[in-house]
């Protein structure tokens, strides 16, 4: 199957796109976005944490569930929106822990494209969705898709996993913190990043990490 993603994250994913699942997967996503039904991200963006940041270059991931689902919103990349687009509120969170913590102003926009650009994978679980509809686009088979990402990253060394929230704690259950800096708390959304999101200093832990291992920092 021709899947149009960068070529590096194509070669370790490469046997995925002949599997059952992902052949269902992908004749169920082509066949929401042929409905008339609204569905984001738009095509060419629902590999665009992929595209912006080949597999070699990945320093930092960040695990999110499921693409925005209302209008203007998903692009592609966890927590991420584009102008002129409000930025949300646990991307709010975020940025308040990122003041907090490194002294950096907060920015004025949601676009975390350049987290991606410097090797910051910003991966959601499920990679569609219906508008107006959460979630309906899980279990049916992004899932295995994007474990399978993860799995391909964790036989590599040095990378720093931010796991806010149990579903990704879960979903990179399996990644080595001997071999790499795995960062755990709550998700940042107002109704959890009270009760330990703030205050938990991964942005600088991260970039401490980085730059102990040789690698460049992430200007967050």
């Amino acid at each position: 199957m021709n899947v149009k993603i960068e070529e590096s994250w194509k070669r370790a994913l490469g046997a995925e796109f002949e599997k059952d699942y992902f052949v269902k997967l992908t004749d169920f996503v082509r066949g929401e976005y042929m409905s008339g039904r609204a569905v984001y991200p738009a095509p060419k963006n629902i590999f665009n944490a992929f595209d912006l940041c080949p597999i070699d270059d990945v320093k930092v991931v960040i695990i999110g569930q499921d693409p925005y689902h209302e209008p203007g919103q998903a692009h592609g990349l966890c927590f991420s929106v584009l102008p002129p687009t409000p930025v949300p509120p646990s991307l709010v969170n975020i940025y308040k822990e990122i003041n907090d913590d490194l002294g950096r102003p907060s920015a004025t926009h949601g676009d975390l494209t350049a987290w991606a650009r410097q090797g910051v994978l910003l991966l959601n679980a499920t990679l569609t969705v219906r508008a107006h509809a959460a979630a309906s686009h899980s279990g049916k088979g992004w899932e295995q898709f994007t474990d399978a990402a993860i799995r391909a990253l964790a036989g590599r060394d040095n990378i720093v996993y931010m796991l806010w929230g149990s579903y990704a704690q879960r979903k990179a259950e399996f990644v080595d913190p001997t071999r790499n800096l795995v960062l755990k708390c709550v998700h940042p959304s107002p109704l959890s990043a009270h009760r330990g999101f703030f205050g938990n200093h991964h942005f600088s832990r991260a970039n401490e990490y980085l730059a102990a291992h040789g690698r460049t920092p992430i200007e967050w």
